[in-house]
């Protein structure tokens, strides 16, 4: 990879990282690579156009060009997602322990009536669940209003994070049951691992999804400022 490959490729990864669109950055790529290539037939090297800070150049570069940007901020929305999640599960598991006491007494079934334990899991398993799942789009609604398109990542995270659960309590039953419901810390950490990778990867995709380059990208030209140089 010569001289001007590297730059470009690490002011891509830059670009991306700043949330710029992917035609926007095959745009500017494609205006830089001219520019530089005229400069090395000049037998001016890219370190000496560019800034040292490669990094800094290149959102300086997308912000001078007038290109939207919508950073993805994948860390901070699954930490407050997870947030919620817990918080949710919380109240959930709190809100079933009180609740359920109530509708034995109330529904009183008779002793030969026998609840399969399966179905007993599902709806335990099931309603925390769901409060977990409401309290992760909640906490992204609430705490991320300044993101870009935070609405439609918890939209989303609507639909995705039902079908997490719906793919994920099944496999920490099923891990469950092989171990005999133990209450094992390593075997409850597992159980709890594949719910947290569920979530997280719903999160993460719904996040993906509302920032995704959409079909019509907008590249908002403005009179493009030369790259300075010393000469």
């Amino acid at each position: 990879m010569n001289a001007i490959d590297q730059a470009l490729s690490t002011m891509e990864r830059e670009w991306r990282a700043y949330g710029v669109r992917r035609q926007d950055r095959a745009t500017l790529a494609a205006d830089l690579r001219l520019e530089l290539q005229s400069a090395a037939a000049d037998g001016v090297t890219p370190e000496q156009l560019l800034d040292a800070d490669l990094r800094g150049f290149a959102r300086r570069l997308a912000d001078e060009a007038g290109v939207s940007c919508v950073p993805p901020e994948y860390g901070r929305v699954v930490r407050t997602a997870l947030t919620g999640t817990v918080l949710g599960g919380c109240v959930g598991l709190i809100g079933y322990l009180l609740i359920f006491p109530l509708m034995v007494a109330a529904f009183d079934l008779p002793r030969s009536v026998r609840v399969p334990i399966l179905l007993a899991v599902l709806v335990y398993y099931g309603s925390v669940a769901a409060l977990a799942a409401g309290g992760a789009v909640v906490a992204v609604r609430t705490r991320l209003g300044d993101l870009p398109r935070i609405r439609r990542t918890a939209s989303a995270m609507l639909v995705l994070l039902p079908l997490a659960g719906a793919a994920a309590i099944p496999l920490a039953m099923g891990f469950a049951r092989a171990f005999g419901y133990t209450t094992d810390p390593l075997v409850v950490a597992a159980e709890v691992g594949i719910v947290v990778a569920a979530v997280v990867g719903a999160v993460l995709l719904a996040r993906w999804w509302s920032v995704r380059d959409p079909g019509g990208l907008g590249f908002r030209r403005r009179q493009r400022t030369p790259v300075a140089t010393d000469a």
